[in-house]
Parts: structure tokens; C-alpha cells; sequence
């Protein structure tokens, strides 16, 4: 069964390691018949919640005039599959996904006046440290309680250490890695 997928990047490096990792992922979405939209956090800006809850008030989930409202909040709307890609920043996601993360709350809210229909998520990540090393270990328990807190089935996660320099991801596996999984969601 074809599944819409909405994939949000976290990096601002168009053309870096993440962005490859992206790539890899859609095209084995897209072969196994699934539509994908990706969302670039790094260039659609998407300001950080204010706690003002004031969600939905006009008709919105989000009161203040960014890409959320008009740009993204359309794509999760239709999305079956929620995809984070972002490189490590301080052993989480980017801020800028993260801003994108945290306006998923307008859709947890009572009054919402639409619910999002998401039931599974993907975790892809590109980072200079290692996983052995535990550089990965804050964004897998955020990725985990978010996944955990809205229900949702984690798919999966790619992981790729040793990635700081753009390209450096093409000789480590986990491009095929992040292609198979595209293929299995």
C-alpha cells in the first residue's frame, strides 16, 4: 500500500552528508511506491514555539507567520510517515528541525481543528562523532520519546558517524543502509 511520507531536513549544508542521506532514503521510498515530500527546515524558516497557546485560534495551527502554518503544517497533514533528517548538533537534531519538531504541538492540543494522521517515523542522521562513542545517545532518547509520546511506530534509524566533511558518507554504507529502509517503510 502506497504511503505519503513527508521528510524534513534539519541541515543547512544542501549538498552535505544529510542531504545525501535524504536522497538514499527517498529513492527507496519512491521505488517501493511511496510518494515523498521533503520540507527543508534550514530554508523555510520556522520560528521557535513562543508557549503563547494560542494554536487553532484562527483557524491555524500556529498563530505567528512563518512556513509552519501555510507550508508545512499542509504537508503533515497528509502524511502517513513523518521522516527526521538532520546532522548531529550538541548530540541532538539541528535547531532548525527542531523549531519544525516543537510546532507539532498546535496538533496535540485539544482544540485542534485537524489531527495529524502520522503512525510511523524514520530517524536519519549524518554526524562528525560515533555512535560507539555515545555522540549519538541524546538524539536516539529524544527521537525515542517523541516516537513514544505521539504513538507512533519507529521504522527505523540510519546513523552515520565519521561524516564531517560533505561526502564523506558515500564510502561508509550507510547510503545503501538508508536506501533499504526507503524500501521497506
Amino acid at each position: 500500500m502506497s504511503k505519503n511520507i513527508l521528510l524534513l531536513t534539519g541541515s543547512p549544508r544542501q549538498l552535505g552528508n544529510s542531504a545525501l542521506l535524504a536522497d538514499a532514503f527517498i529513492q527507496g521510498a519512491k521505488s517501493a511506491g511511496h510518494s515523498v515530500q521533503v520540507f527543508e527546515t534550514a530554508f523555510h524558516p520556522v520560528d521557535p514555539c513562543k508557549a503563547c497557546d494560542k494554536c487553532w485560534t484562527n483557524d491555524k495551527p500556529c498563530i505567528f507567520k512563518d512556513d509552519f502554518s501555510d507550508r508545512l503544517a499542509p504537508m503533515l497533514e497528509e502524511a502517513d510517515v513523518l521522516v527526521l533528517c538532520t546532522p548531529l548538533y550538541w548530540f541532538t537534531m539541528s535547531a532548525q528541525l527542531k523549531a519544525a519538531v516543537d510546532k507539532l504541538y498546535s496538533y496535540m492540543k485539544p482544540n485542534a481543528k485537524r489531527k495529524l494522521k502520522i503512525k510511523e517515523c524514520v530517524l536519519l542522521c549524518a554526524a562528525e562523532g560515533t555512535e560507539e562513542d555515545g555522540d549519538f545517545d541524546g538524539l536516539k532518547a529524544t527521537y525515542k520519546s517523541i516516537a513514544d509520546y505521539l504513538k507512533w511506530t519507529d521504522r527505523g534509524r540510519v546513523l552515520a558517524g565519521k561524516t564531517w566533511e560533505a561526502g564523506e558518507i558515500i564510502n561508509t554504507g550507510k547510503l545503501k543502509e538508508a536506501l533499504e529502509l526507503g524500501k521497506t517503510i
